[in-house]
């Protein structure tokens, strides 16, 4: 039972280390986590999405400061560009309940 438990556990981490972040959503800390990209880099990232609304294409990452096309390709297989930037949980509407019919 226990290497059976080890070996799920051992199996989560390696599905986890392969995780794909999304530019759009991804705070700086999550951007961080991906190969090449430090605070300085992620934060910027962060920044350029907050001032010019989410990233449409991935080659739109070149127009971030210190990000480049050979960088860019070296973290292809770690970044995803899709959807928009995720509202607020504040903004969020509330559901509504069915109005009854007398």
């Amino acid at each position: 039972m226990n290497k059976l438990l080890a070996a799920l556990c051992a199996l989560f981490f390696s599905l986890s280390a392969w995780a794909v972040v999304n530019v759009n959503t991804a705070t700086a800390q999550q951007l961080e986590a991906v190969k090449g990209l430090g605070p300085v880099k992620a934060k910027a990232i962060v920044d350029y999405r907050s001032k010019n609304g989410p990233f449409k294409v991935y080659a739109d990452l070149e127009k971030v400061p210190g990000i480049g096309p050979k960088m860019l390709e070296k973290m292809k297989t770690e970044l995803v560009v899709s959807g928009g930037v995720a509202a607020p949980a504040a903004a969020a509407k509330p559901a509504v309940a069915p109005v009854k019919k007398p």
